[in-house]
């Protein structure tokens, strides 16, 4: 008796591409274009976004309302309607940061031939999660559950610039007990030159506002870099994970020695870092386009 040919639509899908519905696929291109844009879209913009005309555009927008996946605003521009929103709701509950960063951090490993960590904001602070060592490990006190200083490290400080203030003070008056730590009195002391005497009254608040600038820039760039520190010989390059709030979800590190790689904000690694954690913050609902404006 001879087996039964396997019909299943997985061993269809690995034989050959499945055939879709061309008039569906126009209408996907329609969806991906409003997304792209990340703002309403009158029928000619969406249209030309698209690459059709809105003739032909206009009666899958047509049904893409009456099914609930787009609306028209009081301008008449398309947006998301209530079935996309509740579609996209659903997608965000699935995801678990660490479980879908998993394979950035080994990819990313393999990419650079660097060391990898990725951190989370545990209840003692930005917590090293997983650790992909590079084919030469590098021998510093950082292992999983290494809980890291939001002043004098990296993955720190990228943390300390995109959560809230209150949050960020708070971790603060304890970073003494973390990797590399600083204690209250030298959280914000500054390395301008001035007297002794000038120095006691003025480090304070010419420290918190270079903290303040750090963090900042942080922001601007989507990225720091901690040089020789707090290892001396280790670099690092630390970059933000965002969901669809814009709040932050991890951070993903680079670790090499120093001299052994470009550790420059705009150099080769750190784009490859960047662009690892753009693919994740866009998976978990992040847009660009939404954050800028």
């Amino acid at each position: 008796m001879t087996d039964s040919p396997d019909t299943s639509p997985n061993s269809a899908a690995d034989a050959k591409p499945q055939r879709g519905i061309q008039s569906l696929d126009s209408t996907g291109e329609l969806l991906a274009a409003l997304v792209a844009a990340a703002r309403p879209l009158t029928l000619r913009d969406l249209a030309a976004a698209a690459g059709m005309p809105p003739a032909k555009a206009f009666p899958h927008l047509v049904s893409l309302q009456k099914i609930g996946l787009l609306n028209r605003d009081a301008a008449g521009c398309f947006e998301a309607g209530p079935l996309a929103l509740e579609l996209g709701l659903i997608g965000l509950q699935r995801l678990s940061p660490t479980r879908e960063a998993e394979p950035e951090v080994v990819e990313l490993a393999a990419s650079t031939g660097m060391s990898v960590a990725m951190a989370v904001l545990g209840p003692l602070g930005p917590t090293v999660v997983r650790l992909e060592e590079s084919a030469r490990p590098l021998h510093v006190s950082l292992r999983v559950g290494t809980v890291m200083s939001l002043v004098n490290t990296a993955i720190g400080r990228v943390f300390a610039a995109y959560v809230a203030d209150d949050v960020r003070n708070g971790l603060l008056a304890q970073d003494h007990l973390r990797l590399a730590g600083a204690d209250q009195a030298d959280i914000f002391a500054t390395a301008a030159t001035t007297t002794a005497a000038s120095a006691k009254k003025a480090a304070p608040a010419q420290g918190a506002k270079h903290y303040a600038q750090r963090l900042a820039q942080i922001r601007a760039d989507g990225i720091d870099t901690a040089l020789s520190r707090p290892v001396p010989g280790i670099n690092t390059l630390a970059a933000p994970v965002l969901d669809h709030t814009g709040s932050i979800c991890l951070v993903l590190a680079l670790m090499g020695p120093t001299g052994s790689f470009d550790s420059e904000p705009t150099g080769n690694p750190a784009r490859t870092l960047k662009a690892a954690t753009l693919r994740l913050s866009r998976r978990f609902g992040w847009i660009e386009a939404a954050a800028a404006g």
